[in-house]
């Protein structure tokens, strides 16, 4: 069962951790990287235990607010960087590509399961993981500012993409310390501000770069990044190792991830939903624009753009998904918000090209319940365990890339052949195959059944939560 075996990983996880410490006697360092003194609110002590608070996960949103905002300044920009390097728009349009790839494919998979790695041991923690990061992608953007030409700004641009992975760290994070009745609405949290940061950067950089120089938000980047360094110095607490990740080295790291991908019942049910669910959002986006520029709209860039609101309506609601996921189990979570999705691709599909009316009520319905779907997904991800979260959650962020990539693609040509209708129906089907894959194993099936329905119907969490704190207890 999912919720039990994330109730129970945290309570072994908790109880092994704190043998650790009472075992080892050596004492923990005090200092950043040898030099800067950790604030002593910040020293983990066994005997006086982190409290989550919200505040904690509000700071962990801004840092992911104005990190992800990084990986989106550029693309209002491109026409002026064109102007700038004496090159044509196709020269330009390579440096989009430079960050995502740098970010999802290198980054994600080489350094996010690091935090699995390195803040396990006494002599790297993730605060100093995290804090390199941050720091080097600051200094990467300070380069992009001195560029003088399209290749070196593209190499920084890579660079920078590459080390701008501290968000997807945070998340296995904020997930670790939060206690199981808040876990989804802290994740939740953080993820709202990961996703505002992808709408506030195009709107930032189209006002900053219509006035000034384009160079001029990559410094405030640089001053937004340092801003970050500051605040994760004073909020990140340091947490202590976890005994299970003991002797784990960055080559085992890959071979656990494998080994995750392909014998975890629960990671391949959520990679493939995770897959569709991503072709299906990103394809309903990209075509959205084509529809509302063509018959019969027919608006301008301007009208298409002022869109973005509507989403950002949806992204504000995200916590209420927490809340809703920390009520009810992953799983029916995951069926409840996805069937709703199928729901409101339906009215796109049937009256998107008759009323704007059916585009804004499907565009914020989607935005809203694609949060909901997230968090359950990230829960049910987590349940396999806890104390290999940074490599579950870059399956996870991978798999959301593989389908960002084909919805962006197969969506495309759809359209372009057969017209919005279809590209619209298209999306239906990927929603009723994420169904038809989550039905295929129940909410509370053993952890390596792979097919069926076992132990009840039960949907709310509290009950379950409880009976497995007893159970454990009475054991």
């Amino acid at each position: 069962m999912a919720s039990a075996q994330l109730v129970s990983s945290v309570q072994e996880t908790d109880e092994k951790s704190c043998a650790s410490d009472i075992a080892d006697p050596r004492p923990r360092p005090t200092k950043e990287f040898c030099i800067l003194p950790i604030p002593t609110r910040l020293r983990y002590n066994p005997e006086l235990p982190f409290k989550f608070t919200y505040g904690i996960a509000v700071a962990y949103a801004v840092v992911g607010t104005l990190i992800t905002a990084n990986l989106y300044y550029c693309q209002p920009l491109l026409i002026e960087m064109s102007k700038s390097f004496h090159v044509s728009y196709d020269g330009v349009a390579r440096i989009p590509t430079f960050y995502k790839p740098g970010t999802y494919a290198v980054g994600i998979l080489l350094i996010c399961p690091l935090g699995d790695l390195l803040h396990r041991r006494y002599s790297l923690f993730q605060r100093q993981l995290i804090l390199l990061l941050v720091l080097a992608s600051a200094l990467l953007t300070f380069g992009l500012t001195q560029a003088l030409n399209l290749v070196l700004f593209e190499s920084f641009t890579f660079l920078a993409g590459l080390t701008n992975v501290s968000s997807q760290i945070l998340i296995p994070l904020i997930t670790e310390i939060a206690p199981p009745s808040q876990r989804s609405f802290a994740y939740s949290i953080v993820l709202t501000g990961m996703l505002l940061g992808i709408l506030l950067a195009r709107i930032v950089a189209g006002i900053v770069g219509q006035f000034v120089a384009w160079r001029m938000v990559y410094y405030t980047m640089f001053g937004l990044q340092c801003l970050v360094v500051v605040l994760l110095y004073f909020f990140l607490p340091d947490y202590p190792p976890k005994p299970e990740n003991k002797g784990l080295t960055y080559g085992r790291i890959f071979w656990t991830m494998a080994k995750y991908a392909v014998t975890e019942p629960i990671v391949i049910q959520v990679i493939i939903i995770t897959i569709g669910t991503s072709a299906a959002f990103s394809s309903y986006w990209v075509t959205m624009t084509f529809l509302l520029g063509g018959k019969p709209y027919y608006y301008s860039t301007l009208a298409i753009g002022l869109f973005g609101i509507v989403g950002l309506a949806g992204v504000i609601a995200g916590p209420l998904s927490g809340r809703i996921v920390d009520r009810i189990l992953p799983w029916h979570a995951i069926l409840i918000s996805t069937s709703l999705m199928l729901l409101f691709q339906g009215v796109h599909t049937a009256a998107g090209g008759i009323h704007i009316s059916a585009v804004i009520i499907s565009s914020f319905g989607l935005d809203f319940l694609k949060q909901v779907q997230n968090v359950g997904l990230l829960m049910s991800m987590f349940s396999v365990s806890l104390s290999a979260g940074s490599r579950l959650n870059a399956l996870f962020v991978l798999s959301f890339y593989v389908g960002q990539i084909m919805g962006t693609s197969v969506g495309t040509m759809v359209f372009v052949r057969y017209g919005w209708r279809a590209s619209s129906a298209l999306g239906m089907g990927w929603y009723a195959m994420q169904i038809f894959v989550l039905l295929m194993r129940g909410p509370h099936c053993k952890r390596y059944t792979w097919v069926g329905y076992e132990g009840g119907a039960r949907i709310l969490k509290n009950g379950l939560i409880q009976e497995t704190v007893n159970e454990n207890k009475s054991s």
